[in-house]
């Protein structure tokens, strides 16, 4: 199991709006260009939004799959860093990465969440969800919360 957080989203809460992805792309990028947000909201149903990020898995498949090594993972919050000097934009890390939670930016360059490290205030997109549909948590975490779910549900 995951020990690392990582933002997640309550698909009840989320409206679609892509506020979290102007904040991103304004935090990482000084622009509001959600194209290059490390986040992206996606349409599941025609109701139903859900925001897909890095969800900082542990013995990443992206790191594994870097030919060059411009990924490392931090043992200590799990977030994975990219080594720009390194990348080289093959996209090997992308088509491992079972949550489409990379992308490659403007330069070709690999481009992953990093939870907004050292910003005061921590993750820019759960900051200014409106909804307050973002927040930082752990697969235990969700897994508590569907059990719980599942259980009021059995009792209704």
């Amino acid at each position: 199991m995951n020990k690392y957080k990582f933002v997640s989203v309550d698909i009840d809460k989320c409206v679609g709006c892509r506020v979290c992805e102007y904040a991103c792309s304004m935090e990482k990028n000084k622009a509001f260009n959600p194209t290059r947000s490390r986040i992206r909201v996606v349409r599941l149903y025609p109701h139903t939004n859900a925001a897909l990020n890095c969800r900082m898995c542990q013995d990443s498949p992206c790191v594994t799959a870097c030919p060059r090594k411009a990924l490392k993972q931090s043992e200590e919050n799990g977030v994975i860093h990219v080594d720009i000097g390194l990348c080289d934009g093959c996209g090997w890390c992308i088509k491992v990465c079972e949550f489409g939670a990379i992308t490659l930016d403007t330069e070709s360059k690999v481009s992953i969440c990093d939870l907004c490290e050292g910003r005061e205030g921590g993750s820019a997109c759960i900051e200014w969800c409106p909804e307050k549909a973002l927040e930082l948590t752990t697969n235990d975490a969700i897994s508590q919360k569907a059990r719980i779910s599942a259980v009021e549900k059995m009792a209704e």
